[in-house]
């Protein structure tokens, strides 16, 4: 008869195939007492859970350390989530470990995961609804326990950054019976009191101690919120569901006051810093426009009416020179031209004649004595000279001929 024979690695990989498809497998809660616990140089852990009836090996890889929020050690009772899986080299089965809880924490966090997951598909994680929180809050709102280290931490921290910050502290049960009932009452009274951002929190814890900010009701007072909502749970390492809620996440109460409050040194030394730039600035401006004034000065200098009507006038004067110069000119030609008629004149005036020897003879009747034939033997005639009028009679006449 012939029988199948396998290999001890296809056994083991049949196996670990076996282990990946069943579901249960791929996800499963196992409680248990740490023991062989190592933490190895590479960042993996490796250890055991066991109790009274058996031992399962363990590792959790460096990858996923995020999902270990203490410092495991031997003896602790813990639930790791994780897949069991076979590892092909050896053959022997072991649980990766995603995420490790301390016992105790288990039912709260299965708790905390679903409601999670609820909300988150509701879209109240959603960054759309993220309010933004003001740059310059004169009034903050603390709800937290008046006790605690953290409205010391928030008192002093805005008491350092900004003096003039009015802080409105809401006295809230942060824990225990009552506790998620106080805090919806403290966010809702000061969103109502009017301030401009309000910090909800408190100092850090197991998860127990924190659960009051993981509750629906807390969750829904804080997306309902008309004011910015910084939420302050715990340390670094805590988060809850009011932290997913919140507009703004700070990793501790001493960090929501430094993001809430402005720090009033840094924005006075910024305001001092803007005023030198300013100053700088318009004196620059200032500087600026004086030399474009004088520019523009110049300018209305050389086309100002009383520039012009200067050249106008400078014009005038040299046409007024000019026409003088001409008008001197023609009339010492006209003088000169007058002059030659002047002596043209004398030289034809009878006074010249008359000055010169010669005399001019009238008729009785007035008329020049140019010709014999006007006068007869006997008439009367005036003979002009120089210096007088001679009144003659006519003896005779004899014509003579004149070539």
């Amino acid at each position: 008869m012939a029988r199948n024979v396998y290999s001890v690695k296809q056994v083991n990989a049949y196996i670990k195939n076996m282990f990946a498809q069943d579901y249960m497998l791929n996800c499963i809660y196992v409680k248990g007492e740490v023991s062989n616990l190592k933490y190895h140089t590479s960042g993996h852990i490796y250890f055991s859970l066991k109790d009274e009836s058996g031992t399962i090996a363990c590792v959790m890889f460096a990858g996923q350390r995020g999902g270990l929020s203490f410092r495991m050690c031997e003896g602790q009772q813990v639930i790791a989530m994780g897949s069991v899986a076979v590892y092909e080299r050896n053959g022997a089965y072991q649980l990766y470990a995603r995420e490790i809880r301390l016992d105790g924490e288990g039912v709260l966090y299965e708790r905390f995961q679903c409601l999670k997951q609820e909300l988150s598909e509701m879209g109240m994680f959603a960054p759309e609804y993220k309010r933004p929180i003001p740059a310059f809050a004169k009034r903050i709102g603390v709800v937290t326990a008046s006790t605690g280290a953290a409205v010391r931490d928030i008192m002093n921290i805005t008491r350092r950054r900004n003096p003039y910050v009015q802080l409105v502290l809401y006295p809230a049960q942060v824990q225990g019976e009552g506790a998620k009932e106080s805090i919806v009452r403290g966010i809702r009274l000061l969103e109502k009191a009017g301030v401009d951002v309000i910090i909800v929190g408190r100092g850090g814890g197991s998860i127990e101690d924190l659960w009051a900010f993981n509750e629906e009701e807390v969750a829904r007072a804080i997306f309902d919120c008309r004011i910015p909502v910084i939420s302050a749970v715990g340390h670094e390492t805590d988060t809850t569901i009011a932290d997913y809620v919140a507009d703004l996440r700070a990793p501790t109460p001493s960090a929501a006051a430094e993001l809430a409050v402005y720090e009033y040194a840094k924005l006075d030394q910024a305001m001092e810093e803007q005023k030198i730039r300013m100053r700088r600035l318009l004196l620059r401006k200032i500087q600026m426009n004086r030399m474009r004034l004088a520019e523009y000065e110049t300018k209305l200098k050389y086309l100002h009416p009383r520039s012009m009507l200067r050249d106008y006038r400078q014009r005038s004067a040299e046409c007024e020179e000019d026409m003088r110069l001409l008008l001197e000119g023609a009339l010492g030609e006209a003088k000169h031209r007058f002059s030659l008629y002047v002596e043209i004149m004398k030289g034809l005036s009878p006074l010249t004649k008359l000055s010169q020897g010669y005399a001019y003879v009238e008729t009785a009747g007035g008329q020049t004595l140019k010709s014999i034939r006007q006068i007869e033997a006997g008439d009367e005639i005036s003979v002009y000279v120089t210096d007088g009028v001679v009144s003659a009679a006519v003896k005779e006449k004899k014509e003579e001929q004149r070539g």
